[in-house]
């Protein structure tokens, strides 16, 4: 006769189990990092020249003999990890679904090609809009008194964190309908708070944007508030659905 396993023993067991996927996820995840890294590594010269483009004809120096060997590894790794995030995010995915819903499954499948056009359009508006009006205004500012000789260690962190964020930032619609479709939030709720969220997006246009000046910041702000009510009316048509279903249930 088989020995029974205690339920403290199957919990064990069933830890082991969950950690054992963790870790293949994560391996392949770091596979397809190299992968894509590798890819990268060939054309990080054209990626560098386009991060340098705005700059014009103002000269960019590298402080260090070994700097510009450093940016061009940072630059193949940064797009190969940019590059296999759909994959990361797939595996992440595969982790997380087994405890979820067929419902919140379907839900969270879409999101993947979501997230990345509206990422791709966030960074679109940053590299296109954003720095073409910020670096001149840099360049500028006190050039009578003080020369501008910007570092390219100092200038690609810049140019690719500027970028990074306003791309994060243009998926928050597609968070607040993921959310409200879960039925953790709900339009009426994000229309209530619309003082903390301009509030919010003020602060956080504050911390994106590279110069001090109203313009700039109102460049961000914008946007973000008009993405915040879309995301509103997002959770309002997430609603719908959601009573759509139940009511066919």
């Amino acid at each position: 006769m088989a020995e029974e396993v205690s339920p403290e023993r199957q919990k064990l067991l069933s830890i082991l189990g969950h950690l054992a996927e963790l870790r293949e996820r994560l391996a392949k995840s770091a596979i397809a990092l190299l992968v894509c890294s590798a890819i990268c590594f060939f054309v990080s010269k054209p990626i560098l020249l386009f991060l340098l483009a705005p700059m014009g004809d103002h000269p960019v120096i590298a402080p260090r003999p070994t700097t510009t060997v450093s940016i061009f590894m940072k630059i193949s790794l940064v797009s190969g990890a940019i590059l296999a995030t759909p994959f990361i995010v797939y595996q992440l995915l595969c982790f997380v679904t087994p405890g979820l819903t067929s419902r919140e499954r379907r839900s969270l499948y879409w999101i993947i090609p979501g997230v990345t056009i509206s990422f791709l359009g966030g960074a679109a508006f940053a590299y296109f809009v954003m720095v073409p009006a910020a670096i001149p205004f840099l360049l500028g500012f006190l050039s009578d008194v003080i020369q501008p000789t910007w570092m390219v260690d100092e200038y690609i962190p810049f140019i690719t964190s500027l970028v990074f964020w306003v791309g994060a930032s243009f998926e928050m619609p597609l968070l607040l309908y993921f959310l409200a479709r879960l039925g953790l939030v709900n339009a009426e709720l994000l229309l209530q708070g619309w003082k903390f969220a301009v509030v919010g997006i003020a602060i956080l246009a504050a911390g994106i944007t590279p110069t001090p000046d109203p313009f700039n910041m109102m460049l961000v702000m914008l946007p973000l508030l008009l993405l915040y009510f879309l995301g509103v009316f997002l959770a309002w048509v997430a609603e719908r659905q959601n009573r759509k279903r139940d009511d066919a249930a």
